[in-house]
């Protein structure tokens, strides 16, 4: 029974409900169980007449901790149900300090009798155990292996690890890495050396963040659990949950194990210590063998259904992992304290005292003494601290079989002192959060300054390419009025980032530039305008690799009355302009028409209203199968299946723009007998011509599976999509669109535009550059002043000469010479302008040709006119 003044966890009451903590704490005494005695009165309330016996039985194999736990769940499951004395016998089983295996409940109304089932409670009551200890041992397994770290002297850049932002990282595995930089922060152990990297070091981010993702997800379900009723089915999709708990605790124990391993090999010099700590091991610290089977026998429960064996096969598991880690945690600390908590001299388990065994070995003791002076990271020394003022007091020696004893229970959570070891690995961590790495959105990233010169030099080639066309630049604001936006994006309107009520007006970040722009020409009434924009976008969307939430767009749109399909030829030609001048590879332009896609739609049955709906769903194909495809259309959207199949047959023509054409407008051709169809046919006819004259018809490809979802265009359509190794998806697309301007104002002006994803465009362009071995220069410095000693008077003088004659130089103030130079080829500047005081004397500077390794002197009147000189003859 649990101890007067021990916490109490009250059930039944008006908003109370259970927790996995509040259960580990009942099941191991440390808390007692009440009924809330309004509970009770509506139990006695609404009894009924009609009674009978609930009997079960706990199994054998559970141990006192589930035994209890299950009563536990059991009673708060009646509770929660209309039982009426079941309750009150069920809290005096649990007040027995001593479990039978077999219980009967008398008087349970009828009505409730056919609700109970002891095995739903069992193994909810079981899961409230694993996750607490899971969610403790996850804090507990990162600070042990970050000790084990230390002592192995550990190669630890796979804990540089970044959240990219495009939801391509895993998060648990950073944020695990984060927390291991907490405790490294300022050790001289690891990285060190010989800088041990093994498999049980590199994939700690990876194996403990799935454990704590995993650990996540069962608190999770758990905590639903706890509080719901008898729930059928609940048995199965609890086991169902924790089969991924089975697999990721035997992988936190292999490595555990295999750590241990490498500390009694590598990290303790002593061979006295070294042989009866793996003695004491081998007798006593579970082996992967047994992890093994004890896996596998989980399993074959599961197989079989039977839950409660499966729950407790899960639970010994978790009790065998927490031991591989409390023996690794002993290992750790002996390896990196050992010499100085066992002094010269090693006590045994009998309390007798072992000599070294030669002078060999007092050497390479006192060798390893010194080491022992290397600092340890902050958050190590803290916890180290923690642990020999936990076990060893002020200064004793210590016994090894009771170091381990005292070890192995400081690390139970059942212990009185484990509690106190989890708050000190929470406050090491948060202690340290202020001078963590900060982190990005999800969905946004930085641009370092060697991409950042990728991304000035793509935008000036795009720039170019636009102006040779005649284009003006425009900007507009990066947020809009909500209704401006909402109902032109179609089903992707979803995505759009509505802002917080700033005083009134309901506004939204901009999903694209081109209805901005719409806007913009409606607004000032302008009736033709060729403008391009470059600017980010914002769209509330999935990140994955090449997709972001923030990122640019390039556009370039003509409004206004031009002679038919000239516009629609000129954005097609720009498109394949940038494209070749961006140098990025091969890429196809995929073309097709949406009065084409509508005529199709209706040669196949599709009702009108129903049009850009499914056109949202056929421009999936470059994602999903037909398949896929059919199955939504039929099924969410209500087509026949007959339609769907027809729609099926014509987006698979796809082919050379002349070819497909000419099949289309043959003689008994279906888009003939639809008049949107034929114009658009007559409309491509044109088109094609223009193309085919201008030399690019080549890059262009007839497909009439692109439909492009949004609502706005109304014309020709197009998506450029690169056919390289790198998979980014589409990187351009655009199309007319002639009623959207029309929406803002009352003048129809037909416009056409393009649309290049330059984000996408980066990630190729960086890929070839990896791909080429090629170094980027961050900068364009020509020339850098490197003045020999303290005079900052004279590099200001001469930079200033150069920067007044418009050439680029940095300027240095250093006596050494070597630290020029390396400023010079780490920026890979080409030329150096040396001066000291030999050079003063003399009235000359010298030139130093970085990359040839050559000095010249130069007269100090002439430096300008000879480095001009020299720059001009050297540039493209």
């Amino acid at each position: 029974m649990a101890a007067p003044g021990r916490r109490v966890v009250a059930l039944g009451g008006k908003g109370s409900s259970l927790t996995s903590s509040s259960v580990f704490e009942v099941a191991n005494g440390v808390a007692r169980l009440s009924i809330d005695s309004s509970a009770l009165s509506r139990r006695s309330s609404s009894a009924s007449n009609s009674n009978a016996n609930f009997p079960f039985s706990i199994p054998n194999y559970f141990t006192p901790e589930e035994a209890r736990a299950s009563l536990v769940l059991l009673l708060n499951k009646v509770l929660l149900s209309s039982s009426s004395s079941a309750s009150s016998q069920l809290l005096e089983i649990l007040e027995q300090d001593v479990l039978s295996s077999d219980f009967t409940l008398n008087d349970v109304a009828s009505d409730d009798l056919a609700l109970f089932d002891y095995s739903v409670a069992a193994i909810d009551g079981v899961a409230a155990i694993l996750d607490h200890c899971s969610s403790a041992l996850s804090s507990v397994s990162d600070a042990v292996a970050a000790l084990s770290c230390e002592a192995l002297r550990a190669d630890v850049s796979p804990f540089n690890m970044m959240d990219s932002g495009d939801g391509s990282s895993a998060k648990d595995a950073v944020a695990v890495a984060a927390d291991f930089k907490v405790f490294f922060n300022g050790s001289k152990l690891v990285n060190t050396g010989k800088k041990l990297l093994d498999p049980s070091v590199a994939e700690i981010p990876s194996v403990h963040g799935n454990f704590r993702e995993i650990s996540r997800s069962l608190h999770s379900k758990t905590r639903v659990q706890l509080n719901s009723g008898f729930r059928a089915g609940s048995a199965k999709d609890m086991s169902t949950a924790l089969s991924s708990l089975v697999l990721s605790l035997s992988n936190l124990g292999d490595l555990s194990v295999h750590r241990v391993q490498l500390l009694i090999a590598n990290s303790i010099s002593d061979m006295e210590l070294r042989s009866r700590l793996s003695e004491t091991l081998v007798a006593k610290c579970p082996r992967a063998d047994s992890l093994e089977q004890l896996c596998a026998s989980s399993q074959d429960a599961l197989r079989k259904k039977d839950y409660l064996l499966f729950m407790h096969n899960v639970y010994e598991l978790l009790d065998m992992v927490r031991k591989m880690i409390s023996w690794e945690a002993i290992a750790a600390f002996v390896s990196l304290e050992g010499s100085e908590i066992f002094g010269e001299k090693i006590q045994g388990n009998n309390g007798s005292v072992s000599e070294p065994s030669s002078g060999d070995t007092v050497k390479i003791d006192k060798k390893s003494e010194k080491k022992k002076k290397v600092v340890l990271g902050k958050g190590t020394t803290g916890l180290m601290q923690f642990i020999k003022d936990r076990l060893l007091g002020a200064g004793a020696k210590a016994n090894l079989e009771k170091l381990t004893q005292d070890f192995l229970f400081l690390l139970d959570p059942r212990g009185l002192g484990f509690d106190d070891l989890l708050a000190k690995v929470k406050e090491i961590v948060e202690s340290n959060e202020s001078r963590r790495l900060p982190k990005l959105p999800k969905g946004t990233r930085d641009f370092a300054k060697e991409q950042m010169a990728v991304r000035e030099k793509a935008f000036a080639i795009i720039v170019e390419v636009f102006k040779r066309h005649g284009a003006m630049a425009l900007d507009t604001p990066a947020f809009e009025l909500r209704e401006t936006l909402m109902g032109k994006y179609g089903e992707d309107s979803k995505l759009i980032y509505d802002l917080a009520d700033q005083g009134g007006e309901l506004c939204s970040l901009r999903y694209d530039l081109t209805v901005p722009f719409a806007r913009y020409v409606a607004m000032n009434g302008l009736t033709s305008f060729k403008r391009y924009q470059i600017a980010k976008v914002y769209r509330r969307d999935n990140p994955s690799k090449g997709r972001y939430r923030e990122f640019y767009q390039c556009d370039f749109d003509i409004a206004g009355q031009f002679e038919k399909m000239g516009p629609d030829f000129e954005v097609i030609k720009i498109l394949t302009e940038l494209l070749d001048e961006l140098d990025i590879g091969d890429y196809e332009v995929k073309l097709n028409h949406r009065k084409l896609l509508d005529g199709m739609l209706a040669i196949c049955g599709v009702p009108q209203e129903k049009f850009r709906t499914i056109c949202s769903s056929i421009d999936k194909l470059d994602k999903q199968t037909f398949e896929q495809i059919k199955k939504e259309m039929v099924e969410e959207k209500g087509l026949t299946e007959e339609t769907a199949d027809k729609i099926g047959t014509f987006v698979k023509e796809r082919g050379s723009p002349v070819d497909l054409l000419s099949k289309l407008k043959q003689e008994g051709s279906e888009f003939l007998t639809n008049s949107e169809a034929e114009l658009a046919l007559n409309e491509l006819e044109i088109l094609f011509g223009a193309l085919a004259k201008s030399k690019c018809i080549n890059k262009v490809v007839f497909d009439l599976s692109l439909a492009r979802g949004l609502d706005y265009y109304t014309g020709v359509i197009f998506e450029a999509v690169f056919k390289g190794a790198t998979q980014v998806g589409s990187i351009a697309a655009g199309g007319r669109y002639d009623n959207l301007i029309g929406m803002f104002g009352t003048k129809q002006v037909p416009a056409v535009g393009i649309s290049l994803g330059i984000e996408r465009v980066f990630a190729i362009m960086e890929q070839l550059q990896k791909d080429k071995n090629q170094e980027i220069r961050a900068t364009e410095t020509q020339i850098l002043v490197s003045i020999l000693g303290d005079d900052l008077s004279l590099g200001a003088e001469i930079v200033s000469e150069l920067w007044g004659a418009k050439l680029k130089a940095e300027f240095m103030v250093n006596k050494r010479v070597i630290k020029h130079i390396d400023r010079a080829r780490g920026s890979k500047i080409p030329y150096m302008v040396i001066v000291g005081d030999h050079e003063l004397n003399k009235g000359i500077v010298k030139l130093k040709d970085v990359m040839a390794a050559v000095e010249y002197e130069v007269p100090r009147s002439g430096l300008v006119e000879d480095l001009q000189t020299r720059l001009n003859s050297t540039s493209p």
